[in-house]
């Protein structure tokens, strides 16, 4: 019973669920605001105290390496997140009904429940390479914290409405840190990955942005590609609600 009650108080409010796609992003803002408390950036940071443990002075190659690395971890988060689009659609991804009349235990949720949410723990540590040593802090751990609170939530409503079937579900797949073998059998769903590109095509932008400053080490041009995604987070989801009306499966 303690256990329940503390899940409860720490799963997140119906108004942050419909919201979470402006809380995580004012998130971001808070971590690059920083910049005005702490002038260092994390990335470069890094790459200094690299070069100094074999006692070398850090070059444009070790902060390119650096940078290199934080865009693969976004590369991987994309196409995680992707992948499960595929199954998920888009439409319930940016829904802001919690969705519970279906439970997906196919491609990467037979290894992690949470995909989406592992993709955006993923993300936020590699922009927060992008952010100050205390904007990194803030992103991951704010991020983490909130990812966290909104997992709680659906988890009480799948287990609400799915009963047993979810419990069994939970059982076996883990919730965050994926497995390395597939916990579940395959329920024979068909991904549709042009879907899911088009509902995961905001943190694509944001993995390009990361790419582009990788190259270039050119910050006002990072700005400017991570800018464009607010701009495809627009068209995207505009899509996605004509799509959903199409289908009958409106977000």
């Amino acid at each position: 019973m303690g256990t329940q009650k503390w899940k409860f108080r720490l799963m997140a409010s119906d108004f942050e669920f419909r919201h979470r796609f402006w809380i995580i992003a004012a998130f971001f803002w808070v971590a690059f605001s920083l910049y005005a408390i702490d002038h260092k950036n994390s990335g470069h940071i890094l790459a200094q105290s690299l070069a100094h443990l074999r006692g070398a002075t850090s070059s444009a190659l070790d902060h390119r390496l650096v940078f290199a690395a934080a865009a693969l971890i976004a590369v991987l988060a994309s196409t995680i997140r992707t992948w499960g689009t595929a199954y998920l659609r888009p439409e319930v991804m940016v829904s802001m009904r919690l969705q519970t009349s279906r439970l997906v235990a196919d491609g990467p949720y037979r290894f992690v429940r949470n995909p989406l949410y592992l993709g955006n723990i993923m993300i936020s540590i590699a922009m927060g390479l992008m952010a100050s040593r205390l904007g990194f802090l803030v992103l991951v751990i704010g991020n983490t914290v909130f990812v966290y609170r909104l997992i709680l939530r659906e988890e009480a409503g799948l287990e609400a409405t799915r009963g047993n079937s979810y419990r069994a579900y939970c059982a076996a797949v883990p919730r965050l840190l994926p497995a390395l073998s597939p916990r579940v059998s395959a329920a024979g769903s068909v991904p549709d990955f042009w879907a899911g590109l088009l509902g995961e095509l905001f943190f694509w932008t944001f993995t390009a942005s990361l790419l582009v400053f990788a190259v270039t080490l050119n910050q006002r041009l990072y700005y400017w590609v991570l800018g464009c995604a607010f701009i495809v987070y627009a068209l995207s989801l505009f899509a996605i609600n004509r799509r959903g009306k199409r289908t009958g499966m409106a977000a």
